[in-house]
C-alpha cells in the first residue's frame, strides 16, 4: 500500500533516496473466531509477494495465538532464509489484546496510557533551517528534539550540534542520531566512522549538553560501543535495529555497549523480545525507551511496548 507524503522527505540514514510516499505491507490473521490481528511493515519493492507461500504455511493453520514462544520460533525459521520479520509478532498480540478485552499495554502489565515524546528531525538541514525547526517544535510544546548530522567533514557535525544546543540553551534539551549503525548506502555513499572520531563527537556533544548521541558507531562493532560508552559523559543511544533479538541485546546490555536502548519491536525481535530487554535494562540499571521511525503500526505498538514497561525516564519514539 501507498500513502502520499504532505511534501519530499530526505531520510538522513538513507543517503540519496527522496520520499514523495510511504510504502508499506499490511499483514491480516483471522483466528476461527472471527479475531483479527494486524500489523505493517516498510516495502522496498516486492520481496513480501516472495515470502507470502511461507507465512501462509507456517502461521495460518492450527496455531495458537498466545503461544508467541512458538509462533516466534516460526519467525526464526523464515529468517533462515534471510528475512527476519519481526513485524509479524505484533499481529498475534493484537489478537491476544482483543481476546481480553484490553489495550496492549494492560494485557502486558502497564497501568500508565499516558507517554511523554521528543520531536525528531529525520532529514539534514544548514544551521540556519535547524534553528527555524527548533523553534517551531518548541512553540509545538515539545521540551527535546533529535536532530541529525551525516556530514563527510567530522567539524561541520559538531559545529551543527553546537550551534543548535548553544541557540536552545535553557528552552530545549537537544539529542543527536549518527545514523552510523546500519550503512543504508544502495544510493550514495555516506561516512564511516572511527572509534576515534565517534569519542571527539562525544565530547563536543557533552560540552554543549546533548541528552544523548545516537548510533554513533556500525552496529556490529560491540567492543568499540562499549568502550565509546565507558569513555562518553554524554549518554550513548541505540539498538533499534539489532534483528537478532533479545540474545544480542543481552549480550550488548551486559558489556554495558548503550546506556540507553531504543529498541523497535518491529524489528528487534518483537513485542515480547523488547519487553525481556526492558525489564533486563532495568536490572541492569540502564534506560530503555521504544523508538520507531516506520509507519503507524510501527508507532502505536512501540508506544504499548514503552507504556507496559513501566520505564519513564526516556521518550517513547520518533514525532516529526
Amino acid at each position: 500500500m501507498n500513502a502520499p507524503l504532505p511534501a519530499p522527505f530526505s531520510p538522513s540514514w538513507i543517503p540519496g533516496l527522496t520520499r514523495t510516499i510511504v510504502s508499506f505491507y499490511l499483514v491480516r490473521f483471522i483466528t476461527n473466531d472471527g479475531i483479527e490481528g494486524w500489523s505493517g511493515f516498510t516495502r522496498s519493492g516486492r520481496e513480501r509477494v516472495g515470502i507470502g507461500h511461507t507465512v501462509a504455511d507456517l502461521f495460518s493453520w492450527g496455531q495458537d495465538p498466545e503461544d508467541i514462544e512458538k509462533l516466534s520460533e516460526r519467525i526464526h525459521i523464515m529468517a533462515v532464509g534471510g528475512n527476519f520479520n519481526w513485524w509479524l509478532e505484533p499481529a498475534f498480540w493484537d489478537i491476544n489484546a482483543k481476546n481480553a478485552g484490553l489495550p496492549l499495554y494492560k494485557l502486558l502489565g502497564g497501568s500508565d496510557n499516558r507517554l511523554r515524546l521528543y520531536a525528531s528531525s529525520g532529514e539534514l538541514r544548514d544551521t540556519g533551517a535547524r534553528l527555524e525547526e527548533a523553534e517551531a517544535r518548541f512553540a509545538d510544546g515539545f521540551d527535546t528534539m533529535k536532530i541529525r548530522v551525516h556530514d563527510w567533514n567530522e567539524k561541520v557535525d559538531i559545529e551543527h550540534i553546537s550551534d543548535v544546543a548553544t541557540h536552545m540553551q535553557g528552552r530545549m534539551k537537544i539529542a543527536v542520531d549518527c545514523n552510523q549503525a546500519f550503512r543504508l548506502t544502495a544510493l550514495s555513499d555516506a561516512p564511516l566512522w572511527s572509534l576515534d572520531r565517534a569519542k571527539r563527537f562525544a565530547d563536543a556533544a557533552a560540552d554543549v549538553g546533548l541528552a544523548w548521541v545516537e548510533e554513533p558507531l556500525f552496529g556490529d562493532w560491540h567492543e568499540e560501543m562499549a568502550k565509546l560508552t565507558a569513555y562518553s559523559r554524554v549518554p550513548i543511544a541505540g539498538g533499534g535495529l539489532h534483528v537478532l533479538g533479545y540474545p544480542e541485546l543481552k549480550r550488548l546490555t551486559k558489556m554495558r555497549c548503550y546506556n540507553i536502548y531504543q529498541l523497535d519491536a518491529m524489528f528487534a525481535g518483537g513485542v515480547k523480545q523488547c519487553l525481556d530487554v526492558a525489564r533486563l535494562c532495568k536490572k541492569e540499571g540502564v534506560d530503555f525507551s521504544s523508538h520507531t521511525w516506520i509507519n503507524g503500526f510501527g508507532f502505536i505498538i512501540n508506544a504499548h511496548v514503552f507504556a507496559a514497561s513501566g520505564l519513564r525516564r526516556t521518550w517513547c519514539s520518533n514525532i516529526r
